[in-house]
């Protein structure tokens, strides 16, 4: 089994890198969707998220309210530790199942956000870093996600900086052109993954 670390800043692409790798036949794990899972109505994460911050982050419907959470947790950093500190845990322990779930000659792609901020690096044999220009990345968020510059500024400035991802990638993906540009680039790494993987098995 190959682990392999998937990571990008905001607006890099790094969704559409773990699309196709998922497609060429790597089993993913995508802990942002895992996030989502861990706190869904009825879990033990979501009641010890409303016993941390009380009833009022949950929608009328009884899901989690993530804006109404977000704005509580972001411009706090004791209650953000709080949150992820309830989360991550539970985050991991359900990637580790579908990790252990996996063929021993698969290639397991963590679908990770913030791999470099946590420092999660060395839990995989390769990261894979899905890098565009801060040019690049403002111009996406702004004309494709909709968001207004100093959002999306912001946004990107609460990640890890760019040099700081790249000083952990062991495959660097450039995201910088077009679309029609990516797919031959992620088809070329999987086979890389492929090899490292046969060769570990």
């Amino acid at each position: 089994m190959l682990k392999v670390g998937l990571t990008g800043g905001i607006g890099a692409g790094k969704s559409e890198v773990s699309r196709l790798l998922d497609a060429y036949g790597a089993v993913l794990i995508d802990a942002d969707r895992i996030a989502r899972e861990v706190v869904a109505p009825g879990t033990p994460g979501l009641a010890a998220v409303v016993e941390a911050f009380g009833e009022e982050i949950l929608a009328p419907d009884g899901t989690l309210d993530r804006p109404r959470l977000g704005a509580l947790v972001f411009s706090d950093p004791a209650k953000l530790a709080v949150l992820n500190g309830i989360v991550h845990p539970l985050v991991g322990a359900r990637s580790a199942e579908l990790e252990a779930a996996a063929p021993p000659d698969a290639v397991v792609v963590h679908d990770v956000p913030l791999l470099a901020e946590n420092g999660l690096a060395p839990l995989y044999d390769v990261v894979i870093v899905v890098d565009v220009s801060p040019a690049t990345q403002l111009d996406r968020l702004v004309r494709l996600r909709g968001m207004t510059e100093d959002d999306a500024r912001a946004r990107m400035a609460a990640q890890a900086t760019r040099e700081k991802r790249l000083e952990i990638a062991g495959i660097v993906i450039d995201n910088d052109g077009p679309l029609e540009a990516l797919e031959p680039q992620v088809r070329a790494v999987w086979q890389d993954l492929v090899g490292r993987a046969q060769a570990s098995a």
